[in-house]
């Protein structure tokens, strides 16, 4: 059965995974698995010293060495499985049942692992930050970007405080990627009973009320209480973010990387953007 991974590693973001995680089993009454990777630039492998000069008089102090990168990474595995643990406590303290949560730590690297269990994949859940970067607010985990543009499966970005979204807008502009995200939320239980914002933003929106008004019978076919809105802005990411602040809304929902590599060099990726600026937690489809 296709499960939830959530990814939990030391940074405050955690918490906001653990919440998200909590939400989206009891959305979706699907397995979750709580996912810690040891990255292998940051668990040390066992030294080859034998071509060291000094070896025979400073030997002892070589194999000091190499005691303590076994201790660094024993001391990193125990952590990692703490952090498993207390990540189950909180999520079950949320409500979801024991038998619904798996733990699973790996040696290697994120992206690597994600793409191995991608086709048992439902929903991937990370924090916006990781621990590299605690202390800033926009800042983007340094993989993060990687992944939502390697995996081909919905991503729930959550940032700090995740609560369940009471309000979603869900970005549209008439495009496959837009469609593909529609079709999605429609057919999905995750969002359903929370009111949609649907919003079509850029200089040429009402060439595409057709577009939208198809988008919005879909969504209300499929029992979605649906407002719809187009903003007929030149700047489309600053007209979406005013939108998001000044209707309250919990939960941005965009189709991801929808365009070509060409494009983005020239006029730069909403994906992108937003992962750095928006102000509340991001379900990015493909």
């Amino acid at each position: 059965m296709s499960k939830i991974i959530a990814c939990i590693d030391g940074s405050q973001a955690a918490l906001a995974v653990c919440a998200a995680a909590a939400w989206a089993q009891q959305q979706l009454d699907a397995p979750l698995q709580l996912l810690h990777v040891l990255e292998k630039s940051d668990y040390p492998t066992e030294s080859d010293m034998s071509g060291n000069i000094g070896l025979g008089t400073r030997e002892h102090l070589l194999e000091e060495l190499a005691e303590l990168d076994n201790q660094r990474s024993r001391l990193m595995l125990e952590q990692g499985r703490f952090m498993l643990q207390e990540a189950q406590h909180q999520i079950e303290a949320a409500g979801v049942a024991t038998e619904q949560i798996d733990r699973l730590q790996r040696h290697d690297t994120l992206v690597d692992t994600l793409q191995e269990y991608e086709g048992d994949t439902r929903l991937l859940i990370m924090g916006r930050q990781g621990e590299a970067h605690d202390s800033s607010t926009v800042a983007v985990g340094s993989h993060l970007e990687n992944v939502t543009r390697t995996l081909h499966k919905p991503i729930l970005v959550a940032l700090d405080g995740f609560k369940a979204p009471q309000r979603f807008m869900l970005a549209y502009d008439g495009s496959a990627t837009a469609n593909k995200a529609l079709t999605m939320v429609a057919q999905s239980p995750l969002l359903k009973g929370a009111p949609c914002h649907l919003v079509m933003a850029g200089k040429r929106v009402e060439r595409q009320r057709e577009q939208l008004a198809n988008a919005e019978k879909m969504l209300q076919g499929n029992g979605f209480d649906v407002t719809t809105t187009t903003l007929e802005q030149e700047e489309v990411r600053p007209a979406l973010i005013d939108h998001i602040k000044e209707h309250d809304i919990e939960l941005l929902v965009m189709g991801a990387w929808g365009h070509s590599r060409i494009r983005h060099l020239l006029v730069g990726s909403m994906t992108n953007w937003m992962l750095h600026n928006s102000p509340v937690p991001l379900l990015l489809l493909r």
